[in-house]
Order: C-alpha cells, then sequence, then structure tokens
C-alpha cells in the first residue's frame, strides 16, 4: 500500500505548517475496509540496557509459565504477565574471533544486526543491516517516519571507545546498510520536532522562527480540533481530549527539561540543551514520546537506548555514585556487584514503563497498542565481569506473546533466531537472519 492511501485512514488536525495525526478512532473511519486495516497496524519497540545484566540475579531458574520470579525480575513483577523470559541466546559474532579485546563495541554492534562489527577507529566503519531497518524497509512504507532511534546518553566523541573499535559501534542500535548507522536522538525537544514540526514541508528558516515563538504546536491546530469535535461519537471526543492533553504535557516536560540547562562554561562537560538531569525522568518523556509516536502513527518501528553502551553514568539518586561501566567489571566485589544490581533495576523499572505505556493505551476501538507492538528488550551482554555475549538477557512482549513465562533454549541458540520470529511477526517473510538456524518455538500461547 503507498503512502498517500495509509493517509486517508488517519485524520489530521493542521494549521501553521503544523500536521498533528490523530490516533486511530471507530467515528472517523469511513469503510469497513479502513477500519479493519487501523485495527491491524503492527510495531516494533526495542529497549536497550547498556553494559551487560547481572545473569545469577535475572535468569528464572525455572522454565515454563508461573515460574518464581529472581531477585531482578522482581523489578518488573506489576507486568509480569505481559512478556516472556526467552535465556540461552548468544552472539557469536559479537566473540572476538580473532580480533582481540573490544566486547562492548562488537557486542553492541552486533546486537540488531547479528554481524561482526569490522574492528576499527576510523571513518572505514562495517556491521551489517539491523533487524529493525529489515522491518522498518516493510513497514515504513505506511508512514511519515520509517523508524525513530531515540536514547538517553549524547554520542562520545569522534575516535575509539572500546579497544580498536569506533564509537560509532557503542553509539547507535540500527544500521540502515552495513556502512550507514542511525544516530540516535536524545534531545527531548529534538525528538518532539523530528515527529510533529516538518511535516507540510517548512523551510528551515521558518521552523526555526515557529519554535523560537515557543508556542504549544496544539496553539496552532486547536481551531482545526474543534471543528472536528462535532463529528466525533463520545467516547471519541474524550480519546482527542486525552490525546491533546498528553501532546501538551510532554510540551510542558520539555520546556521544563530546556530550563534546568547549566552553565558549563570553562568545563570539558557540556550538556546539550533540553535534556532533563534526572535519568528517570529523561527516560520516561522518552517513552512517553514514542508511545505518541505509535498512537499517531508517525511512526511503527522504534529504537531505544537507555544508556549507550559502555557508559560511564553514576546514579546518586538511587545510592550509587560510581561509573555504571565500572562497576559492571566488579571482579566479584560483593560491593559493586550490589551497585550493578541496583543499576539494573533502575533500568528494568524503565522497561516495565514502556510496557504500561503502552498496554494502558488505547489503539483503535478495543485492545491498546501493546496488543499490535512487539517488544523486545535486553542488553548485548550477560554477565559483564565476563564481556560474555554468549548467555544474553531476552524479554518480549505485546502483539499476543504469552507472558508470564520462561523459555530456556539450550546453550548458545543464536539470538538471530529470535530476530527472525519477531520479523515474521511483523510480516517480514525472513526465513533467515544472520547467523539463525531458526526460530524460537513457543513463544505465542
Amino acid at each position: 500500500m503507498n503512502r498517500q492511501h495509509s493517509r486517508t485512514r488517519r485524520r489530521f488536525l493542521r494549521g501553521m505548517g503544523i500536521a498533528l495525526a490523530l490516533p486511530a478512532m471507530p467515528s472517523l473511519m469511513w469503510t469497513a475496509s479502513a477500519k479493519a486495516s487501523s485495527n491491524t497496524a503492527k510495531r516494533l519497540s526495542i529497549f536497550y540496557m547498556p553494559n551487560g545484566m547481572r545473569m545469577p540475579e535475572f535468569t528464572p531458574t525455572e522454565t515454563g509459565v508461573g515460574y518464581t520470579t529472581t531477585p531482578l525480575l522482581q523489578a518488573l513483577a506489576p507486568h509480569k504477565d505481559k512478556f516472556t523470559v526467552v535465556s540461552g541466546l548468544a552472539h557469536y559474532n559479537a566473540s572476538a574471533l580473532g580480533d582481540g579485546p573490544g566486547s562492548h563495541g562488537r557486542s553492541c554492534g552486533a546486537y540488531l544486526t547479528g554481524a561482526h562489527p569490522k574492528r576499527t577507529e576510523g571513518a572505514d566503519i562495517f556491521c551489517g543491516e539491523s533487524m529493525d531497518q529489515y522491518v522498518a524497509n516493510h513497514l515504513g512504507r505506511n508512514t511519515q517516519l520509517a523508524s525513530l532511534e531515540l536514547g538517553i546518553e549524547p554520542p562520545s566523541l569522534l575516535g575509539s571507545c572500546d579497544v580498536g573499535y569506533s564509537c560509532t559501534y557503542t553509539n547507535t542500535l540500527s544500521w540502515r546498510s552495513p556502512t550507514s548507522p542511525l544516530p540516535v536522538t536524545v534531545k527531548p525537544r529534538d525528538a518532539f520536532e523530528q515527529m510533529f514540526g516538518d511535516t507540510i514541508g517548512l523551510d528551515k528558516a521558518s521552523r526555526q522562527a515557529l519554535l523560537a515563538s515557543k508556542a504549544s504546536i496544539l496553539d496552532f491546530v486547536v481551531a482545526d480540533a474543534k471543528n472536528l469535535s462535532p463529528q466525533l461519537g463520545a467516547r471519541d471526543r474524550r480519546k482527542l481530549e486525552e490525546y491533546l492533553q498528553s501532546v501538551r504535557d510532554i510540551e510542558l516536560r520539555i520546556e521544563k527539561a530546556a530550563a534546568q540547562d547549566h552553565d558549563f562554561s570553562g568545563s570539558q562537560l557540556a550538556l546539550p540543551a533540553g535534556i532533563p538531569d534526572d535519568f528517570e525522568q529523561h527516560v520516561r518523556l522518552m517513552v512517553d514520546l514514542q508511545v505518541l509516536a505509535f498512537e499517531s502513527d508517525v511512526t511503527r518501528v522504534c529504537s531505544f537506548m537507555s544508556g549507550r553502551e559502555l557508559s560511564n553514568r553514576a546514579y546518586p539518586e538511587i545510592g550509587v555514585p560510581d561509573s555504571h561501566h565500572s562497576l559492571s567489571h566488579h571482579g566479584g566485589n560483593r560491593e559493586k556487584i550490589a551497585k550493578l544490581i541496583k543499576i539494573n533495576e533502575l533500568h528494568l523499572k524503565q522497561f516495565g514503563y514502556l510496557l504500561e505505556r503502552l498496554s494502558t493505551t488505547a489503539d483503535g476501538e478495543e485492545g491498546s497498542l501493546l496488543d499490535s507492538t512487539l517488544v523486545l528488550g535486553g542488553a548485548s551482554l550477560g554477565e559483564p565481569n565476563d564481556h560474555d555475549n554468549m548467555n544474553l538477557p531476552a524479554m518480549v512482549a505485546g502483539a499476543g506473546i504469552a507472558g508470564n513465562r520462561h523459555i530456556a533454549m539450550p546453550a548458545h541458540t543464536p539470538m538471530c533466531n529470535l530476530m527472525v520470529n519477531l520479523m515474521q511477526d511483523l510480516g517480514v517473510p525472513a526465513q533467515q537472519f544472520g547467523d539463525s538456524t531458526g526460530t524460537i518455538p513457543g513463544l505465542r500461547a
């Protein structure tokens, strides 16, 4: 289906160079076929956690339905019925294969590509097309943005971030081609403008003038919304009001984040404008932007890095003033392990927030965004102290995936097998990906 036909199924509020796509509402579905098409939209969400996972506290000891919740998965206890844990997965191509040290660069580069990243500190990077971009090539024909790449940590400086490996490999998950990585957007305002501020083709100067006015997007579309409201049923009028309020709330949070900027002149640290100081506030704002993008059908594919690989972020708000990466190489020190577990818990709670937001956001006449969104959560390393890429943490949720289960695959089962499952479920005619040898059985009830 071409893009023009796709957009006839969605109503856009328009005004002053802004187009705001509305969520699917039965009152606006003109034909039975259009209604059916809207209700069957499929989406992909990737939630990435950096620097591995403390696996003894993460992996369930029991398999099947109703496993005993482990200490780390306790952070996701309210959402246990929404996701399945898959253990035993490996990325063989993240191994050294004769290249020497550099596990973080290789593991992050291989995470969604299944490829062995070229060891280089220069511009001649080479990895592979990532799974999310295969999906974006299939689903992106129907949306304004083929995919959305979000994160919370600004990219590292150019050069090497891991031994012999370009920072490119640790800064992103998504690769359009083996030589074309897609950078993450970390400023909420930039993501918001990418989603809603450039839809009618304003030139750069006009967009900047629009943003400089500090006027809300809703100020430009409120008249159109008032004209639309009488056409809606009572339920859809409430939905329109809630949707517009969610846009307004995000705008206000973005402005608040911008007001938190500090003067780092004279310091080597520069905090880009509009990034919240608090980790959890930043993550949740970016998650809310992703949910809004899905709800308004701006995109159907999103990857999110809750930290770049090799992240040295400290978390004083949870009593961990130490560098995350330093703690991940704990050397068996109990105090360091306890702090690492706290960081893992914090990241897992944010994954739970994503599941909560998707499951409580309506999609169509019935159901939620989670019902039509496949979600993959995990990390590109297992036990970080060992740089282990052969026993990875993985959680799958949404779009008919059964919850409250642990599927234990034989050791060293290719992670790419799970990638094939996800692509096939999303309609991508994939039989093989990376080093896959099949699929993961039993993901669906």
